[in-house]
């Protein structure tokens, strides 16, 4: 799997990963109408969230978003094609997204996560910190997260 910086190109099939993405919990037509805004992709937000993809044999299978400035960042989007979910894809774009916080010199970083993907972010070592509100559907409230990025923490205590 080649884990890569996602080009200005692909911003209409990110979004539509992340459609197909959420729309794998389930949710309706109403609801996945409300939260495209909030899904789409534009070319010139890609390097600004430092966008990267995870591909396969020339198939993106998911990307996430590191948005933010240290000490403290955003794990903004995380989607994996519904096929690839639970095969690893979402463990190497996190474990990417980690290793790329620390490289910057964050310290930690939030998540809003989509109550279906809680679980996966805990057993990655999140740990929930509260609840915000949807961006999309009033009234919603999502899991936030936070991880430590533990060489940053250790070093600022010292």
């Amino acid at each position: 799997m080649l884990i890569r910086a996602a080009a200005l190109a692909e911003a209409e099939l990110l979004t539509e990963l992340a459609m197909r993405s959420k729309a794998h919990w389930g949710y309706d037509e109403t609801f996945m109408a409300a939260c495209r805004d909030e899904l789409t992709m534009l070319p010139h937000e890609l390097e600004p969230c430092r966008t990267t993809v995870a591909e396969r044999s020339g198939s993106i299978l998911g990307f996430v978003t590191l948005e933010g400035s240290p000490p403290e960042g955003i794990l903004g989007m995380m989607f994996v094609e519904p096929d690839a979910i639970g095969r690893g894809v979402g463990r190497r774009l996190f474990e990417h997204a980690v290793a790329t916080a620390r490289e910057l010199g964050f310290e930690r970083f939030t998540i809003d996560a989509d109550p279906n993907a809680e679980p996966f972010y805990l057993a990655m070592g999140a740990v929930r910190i509260g609840t915000a509100p949807s961006g999309a559907i009033p009234g919603r409230m999502l899991p936030r997260l936070a991880v430590t990025i533990p060489d940053q923490a250790a070093r600022r205590a010292s």
